[in-house]
């Protein structure tokens, strides 16, 4: 297959994956439905990807010791302004989680050596939470076993084609920060 042959020509040369099963049911099956094929070919597989990145992140925290829910805290925590630095309401709103459910998880993460509580330098009166050594470098290796896996997947693309669908993707998603 070569870079410069038409898309069409590409898919039309591709199996028919679980995207296209999907459509053909819904086709055959649903007749009294209106809907565009390639829009939603394109729905599915954009949802089995990103299925897989969230089976590739569950699998990296647990393959170093991380629940889930550790890898995510810790990794809103490093991705910040202020690397491995926040508070306790900060990161319960970035994680989408209730201020008792951010306590909980602050405490087991803590009580694993992963993160330290520790007075507000501004005020003294607030909670801010750090990660520690130990937790910095566990998130570290789940993020390098993410990034594997992650990377292996998208060499199925050549490079140019990577940053055709980074692009591509750029635009779907600034449609969706517009709204």
């Amino acid at each position: 297959m070569s870079e410069t042959q038409p898309a069409e020509t590409v898919a039309d040369d591709l199996a028919d994956d679980g995207a296209d099963r999907h459509v053909a049911r819904w086709r055959d099956h649903w007749l009294d439905i209106d809907f565009d094929d390639e829009v939603e070919a394109i729905t599915v597989r954009i949802g089995t990807i990103a299925k897989f990145f969230n089976d590739a992140r569950a699998a990296a925290a647990s393959e170093v010791g991380l629940a889930d829910f550790e890898y995510k805290t810790l990794h809103m925590l490093m991705i910040r302004d202020t690397p491995g630095h926040a508070s306790p309401t900060a990161l319960a709103k970035d994680l989408d989680i209730s201020p008792a459910g951010m306590t909980g998880r602050l405490d087991s993460m803590e009580k694993a050596g992963w993160l330290r509580r520790t007075a507000s330098v501004e005020d003294r009166r607030k909670i801010s939470v750090e990660a520690t050594k130990a937790g910095i470098e566990i998130w570290r290796r789940a993020m390098d076993l993410r990034g594997e896996a992650e990377t292996r997947l998208l060499e199925a693309l050549s490079p140019k084609r990577r940053t055709d669908l980074a692009d591509l993707l750029k635009q779907v998603t600034l449609r969706i920060e517009d709204h």
